[in-house]
């Protein structure tokens, strides 16, 4: 990611940066923690303060979790951002990797609406010990 420059840039705690990102104070330190985010410089009180560049990094993290890309995607997609002289295709990839596992999930999401529809519509109300949404809970298939 580019640095701004020195003069643009201005210092916050962590609750204003969680509060300008959306992102959660024990999230910040945990994405610190694993290196996600770089480790701020603190105050003589020991405070942590970011700067835009933070901000960015964190609002690219969170943009990324909100897509669903698990952390080593992220932490790899980062690294691209910080290099942009690497080709793109390797971003490409991983995005292509992360699309196919959403489309799997969908089809398995759509596998399990099927069954849910078909239990509902057979129900006809009345007792528990002819309800067919617990016959088929009892009937499930191995797998959907």
């Amino acid at each position: 990611m580019t640095p701004p420059s020195p003069a643009s840039s201005r210092l916050r705690p962590i609750g204003k940066l969680a509060a300008a990102t959306g992102v959660k104070v024990p999230t910040i330190r945990f994405y610190e923690e694993i290196g996600l985010l770089p480790a701020p410089p603190r105050t003589a009180s020991d405070r942590r303060m970011y700067d835009d560049a933070a901000e960015r990094r964190l609002s690219f993290i969170r943009h990324a979790r909100q897509l669903g890309f698990d952390l080593d995607s992220i932490r790899s997609l980062l690294d691209l951002s910080d290099h942009p002289d690497r080709p793109c295709a390797e971003a490409n990839v991983i995005a292509e990797r992360h699309l196919a596992e959403v489309k799997q999930k969908i089809a398995q999401l759509r596998a399990l609406q099927g069954e849910l529809s078909r239990m509902t519509a057979e129900c006809a109300g009345g007792r528990v010990s002819a309800c067919k949404v617990i016959e088929a809970l009892h009937e499930h298939p191995a797998s959907l």
